[in-house]
């Protein structure tokens, strides 16, 4: 149980601590940090985490594995130990339940496997990974975005006006073959070959921040404070009206760009107008703008108060001006989801892909679609059986 270990850090560095090995706080600190995050479920793998964050010279490993044993391994505490108060095994013994000391190989012949009490615990982290986005608190969100660091939102590749010098490019460099020839009487006798650099394609993400998307929306958000650093994103939002976030989203901490989104986009938790917003993006940043050959993200559940028609034409012009459309839509996790009537409806047919993104746990489908190298238009939805 998680409310235990506390008192198991503290108990047992204690123990060393009474053993001659230098132990303080920070060491403690470490050591329920990683027993929280590996959750050992048996005493060899216990042993290897509080090696690894208890001991610092060799020279301790003797008297670490004493202190253990006599601490985790030991069948019974002795008599004259029991109950007092600088005894470790007392406190720590409320706290081992269920941890086997065999390590999986068998162990010496005769050894009769005993039963330690050291918690089980899993990360609080990895328990958020897999609850939805609208379930979570400011707080809950925040704890996740060092998780959110770790993940890599890129993009195809395409050729780039940018060359570099290959031995075997497919292309003859000639200012360089003649520039090399002067040195051999005017002669080429060794030709030069470049080929193209490639380079990412911009990423365009369009965020819903109706009133029906805002919990996601801030999850997205922060997710894309986090992991678009290589990726050169262009991020707007929309609800009744279209507004760009990208330098909103710059060189601050998570908790205070989602704050300057709040400011920036005065339309936060309102109605929802895509096919007004898209237009004016298509007007304003499609064929000429970023939007021409990138790869485009719409995080929206498609609830839109304006014409499905309309809404089905401004995608379709999107659709000639970027290179892949994928869309997030938290409300497809749910099996009972068809989209059959307007905007989502409108809007399946020019989409290369359409994913949940509704928790952490479910952005590796978003991953693989943004970095999907080819287009491959959705059919019409159909009616259900």
């Amino acid at each position: 149980m998680p409310e235990a270990l506390p008192e198991l850090a503290a108990a047992f560095t204690a123990a060393l601590h009474d053993a001659g090995l230098p132990m303080g706080a920070d060491r403690a600190a470490r050591f329920a940090g990683a027993v929280a995050v590996l959750a050992p479920s048996t005493t060899r793998e216990l042993r290897h985490c509080a090696l690894a964050t208890l001991v610092s010279d060799p020279d301790q490993v003797p008297t670490f594995d004493t202190v253990f044993r006599a601490v985790f391994e030991s069948p019974a505490i002795p008599a004259g130990q029991r109950g007092q108060a600088g005894d470790p095994s007392r406190a720590l013994a409320g706290a081992a339940a269920g941890m086997s000391t065999t390590d999986g190989s068998g162990g010496a012949a005769g050894r009769q496997a005993r039963e330690a009490n050291v918690p089980a615990l899993a990360s609080t982290v990895e328990r958020l990974a897999t609850r939805d986005f609208a379930e979570l608190s400011a707080d809950e969100l925040a704890r996740l975005a060092e998780l959110m660091r770790a993940i890599t939102l890129g993009t195809p590749v395409r050729p780039s006006r940018r060359r570099r010098g290959s031995p075997h490019g497919p292309r003859i460099d000639l200012r360089r073959t003649l520039a090399a020839a002067r040195r051999t009487g005017g002669h080429p006798v060794r030709l030069r070959r470049f080929d193209v650099r490639p380079k990412p394609r911009r990423l365009v993400v369009l965020c819903d921040i109706s009133g029906s998307m805002e919990p996601y929306a801030r999850a997205m958000l922060q997710l894309l404070y986090c992991a678009v650093g290589g990726a050169r994103a262009e991020v707007f939002t929309f609800a009744t009206r279209l507004t760009r976030l990208t330098p909103a989203l710059r060189r601050t901490r998570p908790s205070v760009a989602l704050e300057r989104a709040g400011h920036a986009a005065p339309d936060w938790s309102g109605g929802t107008r895509i096919a007004g917003c898209l237009a004016e993006f298509n007007r304003r940043y499609g064929r000429r703008g970023p939007a021409r050959g990138a790869v485009v993200l719409i995080i929206s559940d498609g609830w839109d108060t304006g014409d499905p028609a309309e809404l089905g034409r401004q995608m379709a012009l999107l659709s000639r001006a970027a290179f892949r459309i994928v869309w997030a839509n938290p409300r497809t996790a749910s099996p009972r989801f068809r989209p059959l009537v307007g905007g989502m409806a409108a809007a399946w047919p020019h989409c290369d892909a359409v994913v949940s993104a509704h928790s952490l746990d479910a952005l590796d489908a978003l991953t693989c679609a943004l970095a999907e190298p080819g287009r491959r238009r959705r059919a019409g939805p159909r009616p259900a059986p």
